[in-house]
């Protein structure tokens, strides 16, 4: 894919997720905000979008066997996000919880923002579990069937818009508390005077925002537009539209 200011973000990162890191450094939300073009995300930044094109290419030019999450079919995509992501917030919330815990019981006196990141990624944790609960039990189970009845040609049933805007919309609302704890934790650099389990909180902190960046720009970007383009395909097989 030739990079240009006008490409979308998302695109980008769903032809090489290499280039993730290059926005990152930048401070480009490739999530929530893969649908803005790199050019626009550049001037809200106020960096120079032709230095970031030129950093992407060279990413590209170097790495040429990234993942393609784009070329993989919605079921086999759906099981990546469940088994990797999915489970990876369900396994790191209680670790995550019990250190902030102890961190808040050592040096919460000396350190308030401690009791603001507990109440936000509380808010955080609820929100999550609530979401995956509908993703796992509503959407990706009527996205394989509709990959089954596309497959094996057989009638369309119901819409998928409106339950894709709840998720993107849910999506926006835990980066946000997301982005509240990072700045609180201040981008997860520790006091120096941190001891190691509040170290190490900052660090699993920072892995969980990490992954739950990924696990959103592989739905935003990637899972939901195929779905709605299979929606399309099915219904113009059975002359819906």
């Amino acid at each position: 894919m030739l990079v240009q200011k006008e490409s979308k973000i998302g695109e980008i990162v769903s032809q090489n997720f290499q280039t993730a890191k290059v926005l990152d450094n930048f401070g480009i939300d490739f999530c929530c905000g893969g649908k803005k073009t790199l050019g626009d995300a550049c001037r809200e930044k106020g960096v120079n979008p032709e230095f970031v094109v030129s950093e992407i290419s060279r990413i590209q030019d170097s790495n040429g066997s990234a993942a393609r999450f784009d070329s993989w079919d919605v079921d086999f995509l759906i099981d990546f996000i469940v088994n990797n992501h999915h489970s990876y917030v369900l396994s790191s919330i209680p670790t995550i919880e019990h250190h902030l815990q102890k961190v808040i019981s050592a040096h919460g006196e000396r350190y308030p923002e401690l009791a603001k990141i507990d109440e936000a990624f509380s808010d955080l944790k609820e929100e999550l579990l609530t979401h995956m609960a509908k993703e796992e039990k509503m959407l990706f189970p009527y996205v394989k069937k509709m990959h089954i009845a596309y497959k094996n040609t057989l009638p369309p049933f119901g819409t998928i818009s409106s339950p894709i805007k709840l998720m993107e919309s849910e999506h926006e609302k835990a980066g946000k508390f997301m982005e509240s704890i990072n700045q609180l934790a201040n981008s997860y650099f520790p006091p120096v005077d941190a001891c190691t389990t509040f170290r190490v909180l900052y660090e699993e902190l920072k892995e969980f925002e990490r992954d739950l960046r990924i696990h959103i720009h592989l739905e935003n970007n990637i899972l939901f537009p195929k779905s709605a383009i299979l929606e399309k395909e099915l219904s113009k097989t059975y002359n819906i539209l």
